[in-house]
């Protein structure tokens, strides 16, 4: 049974395999030369239009890449009239620091002499006061020497009147008067 069993397996896949080739070869339908050429002569028109317009797109592409071409020199110009323009503006800022450390220049010279001008009046005030005060304090000096000289006399002159006013009651009475008895 095993060995009858494993033949008709055989058998089955030998008739499965012949009839898959079988089915594998598909009979063509009949061409005639007519129809063959007719075909070649569509295929040929085609391929013609397609090269008629692949030449037509080349060309389009070429007059677009012309025309990008034209444009980037075009935008090449005006970044070259803006550089030449960003050039002047430089030369125009340059311009204007130069004014502007000219001017700095001028205010600190300004400021100089304003304070040197300020401390000249400074001294020159310090200066006349000292000269004008010399003289004055000469003058107080010596004045200071002669009461130191007739403090004494004074001091005598006063003990002398005291003195009187113990005989003279006029002259106490005056001495009373300021305080100095």
């Amino acid at each position: 049974m095993k060995n009858l069993s494993i033949i008709i397996l055989l058998i089955a896949s030998a008739l499965i395999a012949c009839n898959s080739q079988t089915f594998a070869i598909d009979a063509a339908p009949h061409i005639s030369d007519r129809e063959i050429v007719e075909r070649l002569t569509r295929l040929e028109e085609g391929q013609n239009a397609l090269r008629a317009e692949i030449r037509a797109n080349a060309d389009v592409i070429r007059q677009l890449r012309e025309d990008m071409n034209k444009q980037f020199d075009r935008v090449d110009t005006q970044f070259g009239r803006m550089d030449t323009q960003f050039g002047r503006i430089d030369a125009q800022f340059d311009r204007i620091d130069k004014q502007f450390d000219r001017l700095v220049h001028i205010m600190l010279g300004i400021f100089g002499a304003f304070a040197a001008l300020c401390g000249g009046t400074i001294w020159f005030a310090l200066w006349d006061r000292r000269t004008m005060i010399r003289p004055f304090e000469d003058k107080v000096k010596k004045i200071e020497d002669d009461i130191a000289a007739n403090r004494n006399k004074l001091h005598t002159l006063i003990d002398a009147f005291r003195t009187l006013s113990k005989t003279d009651e006029k002259v106490a009475g005056i001495l009373k008067k300021f305080n100095l008895l």
